[in-house]
């Protein structure tokens, strides 16, 4: 072992390496017997493309650039795609990013659209779908925009013909709901096709505050009727409605305190756990019914792993393999059940479990360790105590380098990562972004702050109100307890996070004495002005419950606001920002570099054109994250070799 100064250690997981990792295959699906997803292309403009594995065992990319499986219902997008066999060929619809139309599309052919553009707004958008070859539709979401400002947008479920006959014309759409709901996900149909389940929900909630799950008996018009309400309201949120192959209706809902498995009303398996997370997005699924009458299910308390829920006994089997952590996206197909799972050492990777044989291996995105594993951190969940005793969780990554060790006596450097949400969890995967710094001899530390999910409804709900003042203590007390017992540098501490972690990152550097420097990404800033307006339709409202409504408490808007305090910001800081970022647009950024010009703090602001909420873009990616290494090394007094120099400005 050579001995060199925590943040100095050499190391092959550099920038480049970390971007082209970024991400994780999402949405999967089976079509037929095959399995596909899509996947992250950092390297083609950030396009997520869509893969199959093959009835022989390969895995192919389907569509060549610059197809772009995705779309950008609620601006996080949801399931943008789905297939079934027709005739012994598979059949795909999928909604493209450039244009937002609906696309059929079999192997062998050219994508024909099914949709048509809209002058008005933001056009025509499609999400969750659901192919019914027998009525020659596809059943799903369209959110239209009927002006030109974020909230001039409404959303039904609508039925969009196979033939093409709706690709110029927009009253070939059939619509299948009134509109009487803000929000709703795509439809479930029964398996004898007379019922259609979907959820649906209006502001100022969130769907994981409140939703209603409906359902409505289908027509011989094709259409849904006496449609009622059979579970949630303002206070319970239903996250997930399946039907099973004999009828029951099977949703979750956190009536309990806790996302538990429902039939039919009556609790699966009441636990005090999860058995599903934030709707974020339409299309996410944490369980997929089996034909034998068992239930694929993600779950936990923290960290999802993978199960199969005995109905009549309630007993959960997990799947054994290296993953301890799984997505919100699974599907079942006779005894095979797909998903997407990790652990602290496997990246995200598609993995089928077979029920019969008990037997899970990775068929898609395999692991691949490109660099020394040697090289990874080794990570701890830990639990620290908050402000009023409280428990906040956190995941502890320390600085870990196979041949480097540091001088006796040096403590490391630390960086507080506040991940964004806020209603939302940092899962314990194998990040190379995380091993960037950690291989470079600076520890990570991920909180999961109050307000955060994976804990029960309770522990999300202690950020209610409290946005800002929550999260931003927990942040400082997981700091503050790793100085104290030495595992980390007091003086060389940082913190970094996007969106709401941006947020809670800004709000940290301006009303705390804990960082020495910190890291923004696409952040709020200003709340008075984030909202209606100036945000998406989806979150204008979520400030209502994050801070109070803004008749009640006006004041609390501009007194939260990193803006407001901006005179107290003192200590370096990196801003990122996307020019197409539309959730969390650069007005939010540029308002607060006018408050601190001329004040001596040194800083740097860049700017991504083509990049929106997020960052997609492999060279996006290298830029920000050589930029935040840069940052650190200049302020912790660190020789960074090979990392370009980030200039700062006062």
């Amino acid at each position: 072992m050579l001995t060199a100064p925590y943040g100095t250690w050499p190391s092959p997981v550099d920038a480049p390496l970390a971007a082209a990792h970024d991400g994780q295959p999402e949405w999967v699906e089976f079509v037929g017997d095959e399995v596909w997803w899509t996947e992250p292309r950092p390297a083609e403009g950030g396009r997520r493309a869509l893969v199959r594995r093959t009835a022989h065992g390969t895995q192919e990319s389907v569509l060549p650039a610059p197809w772009n499986v995705r779309n950008r219902v609620v601006e996080y997008g949801g399931r943008p795609w789905t297939g079934a066999m027709d005739d012994g060929r598979p059949l795909i619809v999928f909604t493209h990013f450039a244009d937002q139309r609906l696309y059929r599309y079999e192997p062998g052919g050219e994508p024909r659209p099914l949709t048509p553009l809209s002058p008005v707004g933001a056009g025509l958008r499609w999400a969750d779908p659901h192919l019914d070859p027998a009525r020659g539709e596809v059943w799903c979401v369209l959110e239209e925009f009927t002006g030109n400002a974020p909230g001039d947008v409404r959303r039904v479920l609508a039925a969009v013909p196979l033939d093409g006959s709706a690709a110029e014309d927009r009253s070939a759409v059939r619509e299948l709901t009134d509109g009487r709901h803000r929000f709703v996900t795509g439809p479930r149909v029964s398996p004898d096709g007379r019922r259609a389940a979907w959820l649906a929900w209006d502001h100022p909630r969130m769907p994981w505050e409140g939703t209603e799950l409906r359902v409505g008996e289908i027509g011989v018009d094709g259409i849904p009727h006496t449609v009622h309400t059979v579970a949630g309201g303002p206070g319970e949120a239903i996250a997930q409605a399946e039907w099973s192959a004999d009828g029951s209706l099977l949703y979750t809902s956190d009536r309990s305190g806790w996302w538990n498995l429902y039939r039919d009303g009556t609790p699966l398996c009441p636990r005090e756990e999860e058995f599903a997370g934030p709707l974020w997005k339409p299309g996410l699924r944490w369980f997929a019914p089996l034909d034998n009458g068992l239930i694929a299910v993600v779950h936990g308390r923290g960290s999802t792993v993978l199960g199969i829920l005995d109905t009549e006994s309630g007993e959960v089997v997990d799947a054994a393999g290296p993953w301890t952590e799984f997505a919100p996206t699974l599907a079942a197909h006779g005894s095979r059940v797909v998903a997407v799972g990790a652990g602290p050492r496997t990246a995200h990777e598609v993995v089928e479990l077979d029920t019969v044989t008990g037997r899970a291996r990775p068929v898609g995105a395999r692991h691949r360790d490109v660099v020394d594993p040697a090289y990874y951190p080794t990570p701890r969940t830990r639990t620290f105590t908050g402000p009023g005793g409280r428990e906040v969780h956190a995941h502890i990554h320390p600085p870990h380098h196979p041949d480097r060790t540091a001088p006796d006596g040096e403590t490391p450097p630390y960086v507080i990562w506040a991940h964004g949400g806020p209603t939302s969890r940092a899962p314990l995967v194998l990040d190379l972004s995380v091993a960037y710094f950690t291989s470079r001899g600076i520890g990570v530390a991920e909180v999961n702050y109050g307000g955060s999910t994976g804990y029960g409804r309770a522990y999300r709900e202690r950020l209610r109100g409290q946005w800002g003042v929550v999260d931003v203590e927990d942040c400082a007390a997981v700091a503050r307890a790793l100085a104290e017992e030495g595992t980390a540098d007091p003086a060389r501490l940082a913190i970094r996070g996007g969106s709401a972690g941006g947020w809670t990152t800004a709000a940290s550097l301006a009303t705390t004495d804990v960082y020495a420097c910190g890291t923004i990404a696409y952040p709020v800033l200003d709340l008075t002005t984030w909202g209606p307006g100036e945000t998406h339709d989806f979150e204008s409202r979520y400030l209502e419950s994050l801070i109070g409504p803004p008749a009640e408490v006006p004041a609390r808007y501009a007194e939260r606001s990193p803006l407001t305090h901006a005179d107290r910001l003192t200590v370096p800081f990196l801003l990122l920002q996307g020019l197409d970022d539309v959730i969390c647009p650069p007005a939010q950024c540029e308002r607060l570099l006018a408050r601190i010009r001329g004040r001596g703090v040194p800083h740097a602001y860049l700017t991504f054109a083509g990049e929106g909420h997020g960052f997609r873009r492999a060279e996006t990616m290298v830029r920000a994250l050589e930029a935040e290494m840069s940052l650190y090394a200049q302020v912790f007094g660190l020789d960074a070799p090979g990392v370009p120099r980030l200039e700062l400005h006062p």
